[in-house]
């Protein structure tokens, strides 16, 4: 049991990024809005910064405000590098 859950953890080496879905209308595809605070270099002040990643979703069954965990795979297509775990 312990074998399986060390290849698990092997095959995904990329990032692990959690966020909100905020678009469901492609097929089998989502995209997740990331959001993190980083502090400027200059002034130190906190401030909010947002990307958008398109997730690979295999059955569609993530919809707009669910809250996911994508991790970063092969590419999938021109811009899918990532899947939905959770």
């Amino acid at each position: 049991m312990t074998k399986k859950i060390q290849e698990k953890n092997t095959e995904n080496k990329g990032k692990f990024l959690k966020g909100v879905v905020v678009s469901d209308k492609m097929d089998k595809t989502v995209v997740v809005s990331v959001s993190r605070f980083v502090k400027h270099p200059l002034y130190g002040k906190f401030y909010k910064i947002s990307k958008k990643y398109k997730a690979h979703d295999e059955a569609n069954k993530y919809k707009i405000g669910d809250k996911v965990e994508i991790v970063e795979t092969r590419p999938i297509s021109k811009d899918k590098k990532f899947k939905v775990v959770q």
